[in-house]
């Protein structure tokens, strides 16, 4: 009676351990895929790889001078010894409108520049940001542009929208940028460095009241296109690019 007892429990563990098992299998098939459904697609479109200017050109012109050189995996700006009015400001080739832009930057000591979006070529206008809202780039600390409140720090939304919190790496370190810009949603974001450190909306009538209080009031073409190019800026100073990739939305 003993043996018959014994028999049938282990059975009945014999059973239940190959139960659990099966359920440790279907369970960890289930995470995996799970898992593969996650798996983002890469729809990241690079902009610029550090090969060439390929997608690019000088606004207002075609191609791209010899002030911007390619070092290293990134695009360079050195500012002319002498300007006799020119700019070499540089805008993509394509037109966005909902994207988040990825964009590492590093500015030279003192230095400013600053990244552009919805861009237009209007043949009556010499400057990007005569259409295109800014995202500074600056060094904070020693340009005087950053001592000119922080709407004009690096991350702002220039003159419009101040960054939370200073999160710059040092002079010249490379800092990442993220900027996203979706009209669906009404948002806009700057995170720099990992850090999300300005919000805005982009449509009206939230963005004309910001555009108001600004520098930019009374500016015919500043900000009236959802559709325009992304630019990069010559502002008279050494600054460098790299790493560029546009996610539409």
């Amino acid at each position: 009676m003993k043996k018959i007892l014994y028999t049938a429990l282990l059975f009945s563990f014999i059973i239940g351990c190959k139960e659990k098992t099966k359920e440790v299998e279907v369970d960890a098939n289930e995470a995996m895929a799970s898992a593969e459904m996650n798996v983002p697609e890469n729809d990241w479109t690079v902009l610029f790889d550090g090969t060439s200017f390929d997608g690019w050109h000088e606004y207002g012109r075609e191609g791209v001078s010899d002030q911007w050189k390619i070092e290293n995996g990134a695009m360079v700006f050195y500012p002319p010894a002498e300007r006799n009015g020119e700019s070499y400001n540089l805008v993509s080739d394509k037109e966005y409108t909902d994207f988040i832009l990825s964009i590492e930057w590093k500015i030279a000591e003192a230095g400013n520049s600053g990244i552009f979006w919805a861009v237009k070529e209007l043949p009556n206008l010499g400057q990007p940001y005569e259409t295109g809202p800014e995202i500074q780039v600056l060094d904070n600390d020693k340009h005087p542009d950053g001592k000119n409140g922080t709407s004009h720090q690096a991350g702002a939304l220039y003159d419009m929208v101040s960054p939370s919190e200073d999160v710059t790496n040092p002079v010249g370190e490379w800092n990442l940028c993220e900027i996203t810009i979706n009209h669906k949603t009404n948002t806009g974001m700057v995170v720099l460095n990992d850090v999300e450190i300005v919000n805005f909306p982009v449509n009206n009538p939230e963005w004309d009241e910001m555009v108001s209080k600004s520098k930019f009031a009374g500016w015919e073409n500043f900000a009236k296109y959802t559709t325009g190019k992304i630019g990069v800026q010559d502002h008279s100073d050494k600054v460098s690019f790299r790493n560029i990739k546009i996610k539409e939305l």
